[in-house]
């Protein structure tokens, strides 16, 4: 038997397959279709091969696959099940990858006879971004273009479809009993991804459901909760498990990202606020980093602010085993979404404005020190939703204030993520889809957005990688426009444009010499400034075309203090050590 599986990138609110990152799905899936049937021959594409394929398009999620490896083609024909795994909930901007949906894949795979599934959260739509597309019509074309559409849990579909058809379920989750072996089992897809092993992070899941929602219910616009009514947290012997069996193939980057709030693992429900326990937590990083002791990033993703600011104490134990056990640059995304209170309440959010503030300051007194790789070892990042019912005009300066007060309380958040709401059905935002903001507040939306970015967002980046500071492991991944774009592999790491063609897919140490309001200049270090481009130089602060022209008629220089008796002493504090002649 031969089976395709077609990675279509998913994000949402509790996890992320956008490469770099490797998310659940696919993994899952290959260990539950290996445990039915030992014989079959399965084989990772992704939406970006099909693009290759058959528009002539060269992603940056392509590979070069071995030469043993079958050409995509090849494999579609042959293939007897072709698995399609999507769907867009969350949506934001991607620098490796832009995700497909299922009006796109449904174009190349009408000429294949295989059997075609579609899993993943794809069955609920995709967002594009800023704006309001509600999904029938896509989930109409689904059912035309597939066989079947798996609205639970695709693994446990696939293994029942594969082992008595007859009783497969589309509806069906999977228990965690059931996940134990899949994940291990899965984890070898992983030699088949695009980025491996250098360069793939992979999404580890935790738990899944939502521990507010299930006390009083979840936020209005969130599929998590409409997808998983109860919460069920993972055993921590399963996810060290999985780890070590991915670690075993040489993967070295981890997100514990699947999960709503990574602060209510293993929690005790109560209503609104579960009460956090942050020896599970200790115990579960303390077994990922015993099986994975050379573990170059290892994240979480979400956190639910109310739980910081409810439980200080437990809050700071668990922050401070994210910092033991964990490496700096991490990030714990906070859903405020709105500071606004009515509007908080009428969409019954996570967290109020204050409950927020008191996280945020936790999070900076525990992990705002600067860490081995450049980034500050734990800091928060904040969630904004534009576009909810009972927005007015003074919701969108009441959250502008609120991160104002941040900014000029000396506090540091790593990013301000700024989306417009997305209807899904099944929320309860889908029964108050009439009071959405979007299209009325269109102008306040973009002035908002604007004024955060330049208010906000530039100085924010400055205190969080000042000028001088250097960012290590910077992997390059693009070329465009004469710039070249990397990041540090991580949960939400800030974006460096270099400015000039340097190899790619290899990892650099950076000199941050400029901001822009979500992302930063950088010069590779040590500048060799006996070779270095005058255009390149010129970035350096105090070195502007003038200083430039005068280093070029110098060089060679012959030590450093020669350089830098040219350049002065401003500079000179910023270069020392990371020049070489």
């Amino acid at each position: 038997m031969i089976v395709a599986i077609i990675d279509g990138y998913t994000d949402e609110p509790a996890g992320l397959g956008v490469p770099p990152y490797l998310g659940i799905y696919p993994r899952y899936a290959y260990g539950a279709i290996k445990k039915a049937r030992k014989d079959a021959s399965i084989f990772y594409l992704t939406i970006d091969d099909l693009r290759a394929t058959f528009l002539g398009e060269r992603g940056i999620a392509t590979r070069n696959k071995t030469p043993n490896f079958p050409k995509t083609k090849e494999i579609l024909e042959k293939a007897d099940i072709i698995i399609y795994i999507g769907g867009l909930h969350t949506p934001g901007k991607y620098l490796s990858a832009v995700p497909g949906s299922v009006e796109e894949v449904a174009r190349f795979l009408g000429r294949f006879r295989g059997e075609k599934i579609l899993g993943g959260p794809a069955f609920m739509g995709s967002a594009s971004m800023g704006g309001i597309k509600i999904t029938s019509r896509e989930l109409q074309l689904a059912h035309q273009v597939f066989d079947h559409v798996v609205y639970g849990d695709l693994e446990a579909f696939l293994f029942d479809y594969l082992t008595n058809p007859e009783d497969a379920d589309p509806f069906r989750f999977r228990t965690y009993a059931e996940l134990r072996d899949y994940a291990i089992i899965g984890a070898e897809v992983v030699k088949q991804f695009p980025d491996y092993p250098d360069f793939v992070i992979v999404e580890i899941e935790t738990q899944r459901g939502c521990p507010k929602a299930a006390g009083i219910g979840g936020c209005s616009f969130c599929t998590e909760p409409v997808r998983y009514r109860r919460v069920e947290d993972r055993p921590i012997e399963d996810v060290v498990a999985e780890v070590k069996a991915l670690y075993d193939l040489g993967v070295r980057h981890f997100r514990v990202g699947r999960q709503s709030c990574i602060f209510s693992y293993m929690a005790k429900p109560d209503g609104r606020v579960p009460i956090p326990n942050p020896g599970a937590i200790e115990k579960l990083f303390r077994g990922i980093r015993s099986v994975a002791p050379e573990v170059k990033t290892l994240h979480v993703d979400n956190a639910n602010p109310a739980v910081i600011a409810n439980y200080p104490e437990e809050s700071r134990r668990i922050a401070k085993a994210l910092i033991e056990y964990g490496t700096p640059g991490n990030v714990v995304a906070f859903g405020l979404e709105s500071a606004d209170p009515k509007v908080a309440k009428l969409n019954n959010l996570n967290a109020t404005a204050e409950e927020t503030y008191e996280a945020v300051k936790i999070l900076n007194e525990m992990g705002g020190k600067r860490g081995y790789n450049g980034m500050p070892w734990l800091l928060p990042g904040i969630n904004i939703i534009f576009g909810l019912p009972g927005e007015t005009k003074k919701s969108y300066e009441i959250t502008f204030q609120f991160l104002k007060k941040l900014l000029d309380d000396g506090l540091m958040v790593r990013r301000i993520n700024i989306r417009q709401v997305v209807v899904f059905p099944g929320t309860p935002l889908w029964h108050m889809r009439d009071k959405v903001k979007t299209e009325k507040h269109k102008k306040l939306i973009q002035h908002y957005r604007y004024k955060i970015r330049h208010e906000i967002d530039l100085p924010m980046l400055k205190r969080v990688v000042p000028v001088g500071a250097v960012l290590r492991d910077v992997r390059a991944e693009v070329f465009d426009n004469s710039l070249t774009y990397g990041r540090q592999i991580g949960s939400y790491p800030i974006i460096v444009g270099i400015p000039k063609e340097i190899p790619l897919n290899r990892f650099y140490d950076v000199l941050i010499v400029d901001h822009g309001f979500r992302s930063i200049t950088g010069i590779p270090v040590p500048i060799e400034v006996n070779r270095e481009s005058p255009k390149v130089l010129e970035h350096i602060p105090g070195i502007g075309r003038k200083t430039a022209v005068k280093l070029l008629s110098k060089r060679p220089f012959k030590t450093e203090d020669e350089f830098f008796k040219t350049v002065g002493e401003e500079v000179a504090k910023i270069l020392k050590g990371k020049i070489r002649v």
